[in-house]
């Protein structure tokens, strides 16, 4: 089988190596890709130029496209090539609805009873300001409707940071909504769909935040682990059963079937389950974790996806435990500089798994964006995962290179 993986970061980087570690694959194509993919399989075209991506395909004999970032599966990418006969694993724009447009998932959600947080929406930012001046709970989520690259949320802790929130981010026309504060633990659980089907794929936990200590402004992710503990075995069941299985029936029933892989995004507190939010693809830098604990092929469970069988297959993992610990850019999520050279790569031992996101490479490996690359290390415990990885970055260097150190802190501390 041939794939093209469309995206350039760790999430496609880590697709692409599981398909030819586990055999699905005989080539992967990435579109545009990054330095960490073979120049004999990087393809430089954008995620966004999708006649393009459509003449790969037919020059490579792409059997299946693997769509990495959200916003070409919005814009349509899924719809642009079916059309033209090119299978292709993620939703269409109507179902990708669900992340590019968060009050369309409150709808669903409201509609077939998902747990989730209360909302009021507003049209427009005077509407908006009028009922935060007025209001006397705090804190609230104030939420922009459409892709914002994970921007598009303030969870405000009193007013002053709400009005502020309000006027550095909404629009005068902006569709927004006033969410409850919830308070627990984040986790991700992403299940894979056929349209009728989903299977629930172990949890993981991103680390949002660019310091230790979950401080600073959010990045797109700084880390992640799995299997988080605090979604047990019986929240996992939960999750499945009250969330991910009404949203694709749901979705079916609303004429817009979702295939692909379907990312909920939660908040627990002891039996309280809550969605935050859905995304329609695969997580990132969660991938980096989840897909080397995947037992079989997963090229096996894409095609059964696309092709609507799901129901036959059995999604399991490995009874072990992955860290991923991005390294940084000097000055991400702000400005910094790229075209640094990174050393030490070769020195990391073999059973460490390194996954480029903003690298590329002129004569040597140079860095090109803000999250540079993503250290993953696999053990039989969280403990030994969490010193394995920390041990292996002590090898690689960059100008200005930063990452946190305390990645997978919630479990480790609730351990004895």
């Amino acid at each position: 089988m041939r794939y093209l993986v469309v995206g350039s970061g760790g999430r496609e980087h880590a697709i692409a190596w599981r398909l030819i570690h586990d055999g699905s694959a005989s080539e992967v194509y990435v579109a545009p890709g990054n330095g960490g993919i073979d120049e004999r399989f990087r393809v430089q075209v954008a995620v966004n130029d999708f006649e393009s991506l459509y003449t790969i395909c037919k020059q490579k004999n792409i059997d299946i496209v693997i769509i990495g970032p959200e916003a070409p599966l919005v814009d349509g990418v899924v719809d642009f090539l079916q059309n033209r006969g090119i299978p292709v694993f993620g939703p269409t724009a109507q179902a990708a609805q669900l992340e590019g447009s968060k009050l369309f998932a409150k709808y669903i959600m409201q509609k077939y009873n998902v747990p989730t947080a209360h909302f009021r929406e507003f049209k427009g930012k005077e509407s908006l300001i009028g009922y935060i001046e007025s209001s006397a709970v705090f804190p609230v989520v104030i939420k922009l409707d459409g892709l914002a690259a994970g921007k598009g949320v303030g969870v405000c802790r009193d007013r002053e940071t709400a009005l502020q929130f309000i006027h550095e981010m909404v629009k005068d026309d902006a569709k927004v909504f006033v969410e409850d504060f919830c308070d627990g633990e984040e986790a991700s659980v992403l299940g894979i769909s056929d349209g009728t089907t989903v299977l629930p794929f172990i949890a993981a936990q991103d680390h949002k935040r660019v310091y230790d200590n979950d401080e600073g402004p959010n990045t797109g992710g700084m880390g992640a682990y799995a299997p988080a503990p605090v979604v047990t075995s019986r929240i996992l069941e939960r999750v499945h059963r009250e969330i991910l299985q009404p949203v694709i029936l749901g979705m079916k029933n609303e004429g817009m079937p979702f295939v692909g892989i379907l990312y909920a995004g939660l908040i627990i507190k002891g039996h309280d389950i809550k969605v935050l939010e859905f995304n329609v693809r695969f997580g990132d830098p969660e991938t980096q974790v989840l897909l080397p604990l995947i037992n079989g092929k997963l090229g096996d469970c894409i095609q059964a996806a696309i092709s609507g069988k799901l129901s036959s297959m059995n999604l399991s993992f490995r009874n072990k435990h992955a860290i991923t610990v991005v390294l940084a850019s000097g000055g991400y999520p702000g400005s910094y500089k790229t075209g640094l050279p990174i050393t030490g790569l070769e020195q990391l031992p073999e059973d460490i798994l390194v996954f480029h996101a903003g690298t590329r490479r002129d004569g040597q490996l140079l860095t090109s964006g803000g999250r540079v690359l993503n250290i993953t290390a696999i053990a039989d415990s969280l403990e030994d995962a969490y010193d394995k990885v920390y041990n292996a970055i002590s090898s690689v260097s960059f100008e200005g290179m930063h990452y946190r150190k305390d990645i997978g802190f919630r479990a480790l501390k609730k351990r004895p």
